[in-house]
């Protein structure tokens, strides 16, 4: 009897991501059903040290300078070496301080380097969720590393693309990058995502959210999507992927609107 080989037979899933952020491919390779396999590469975030090393001073230059040639385009086309249905760049703060007409050309740029993949950017992908959805007012958790400006721009790009925010902001559940437990995100979101909100959006693709998602759609009542969930469900639809995902919130029951 053959077991599991983690060969790609459906479709295999890239990701470009920052180079200190492991949690949108460890996501990815969770939420991945059988047959679908994911290839990072991973792109420097920050500036260089005198030592070499790359330093993370994550401010709105430094997000901008993520998005911008040559680092992003050529993980990309590193990537087209793989064939992949789809090619995730799985960070959100470049999208609220640039906005959505750089995401779409963004996604076009990196496109083309990747020699013609389809390239999902979270931010996007978590709008189409939510017209998938039929969600027209959210309630927005950002990480508790984002500032107010940068979670005020969020809420601002939600707007732009036509959704009410009824409630936006940081969760303050630590005072530095890193993990979070599902039962602190559980926790924090339930209690701040007013009645009036239709469903939970959770940004920042450092933010590990995925493992509360389904105990949050069940306390909610209401659909809940975060920016790696989103874009991975996106990811697997623009590469013919339909089902195998169970668990992790009801997108995946979806298909993607006509765009």
């Amino acid at each position: 009897m053959w077991r599991p080989d983690g060969a790609g037979a459906r479709a295999r899933i890239g990701v470009l991501t920052p180079h200190l952020d492991p949690v949108p491919e460890s996501e990815f390779n969770v939420l991945a059903p059988p047959g679908v396999s994911v290839h990072a590469a991973r792109v420097p975030l920050g500036m260089v040290g005198p030592d070499g090393r790359i330093v993370p001073r994550v401010g709105p230059e430094v997000a901008r300078a993520f998005a911008e040639p040559p680092h992003v385009d050529a993980a990309a086309a590193s990537l087209a070496a793989l064939a992949p249905g789809a090619i995730v760049y799985a960070f959100t703060s470049s999208s609220y301080i640039l906005g959505a007409a750089a995401d779409a050309q963004l996604a076009q740029r990196l496109s083309d380097a990747a020699e013609g993949a389809p390239v999902v950017v979270q931010t996007p992908a978590l709008a189409t969720a939510l017209r998938a959805l039929g969600v027209e007012r959210i309630a927005l958790i950002h990480p508790p590393w984002f500032t107010a400006e940068l979670d005020a721009l969020g809420a601002a790009y939600f707007r732009a693309q036509g959704f009410s925010v009824a409630a936006h902001g940081s969760a303050k559940l630590r005072s530095d990058y890193g993990d979070i437990a599902p039962q602190q995100i559980h926790d924090w979101t339930r209690a701040t995502v007013p009645d009036s909100a239709e469903a939970a959006v959770i940004g920042g693709g450092g933010f590990r959210a995925i493992g509360a998602i389904e105990a949050l759609e069940a306390a909610l009542g209401r659909p809940v999507l975060s920016a790696n969930q989103a874009a991975f469900w996106y990811a697997l639809r623009l590469s013919g992927v339909t089902n195998g995902v169970s668990g992790y919130g009801r997108i995946f029951a979806l298909d993607r609107p006509e765009t």
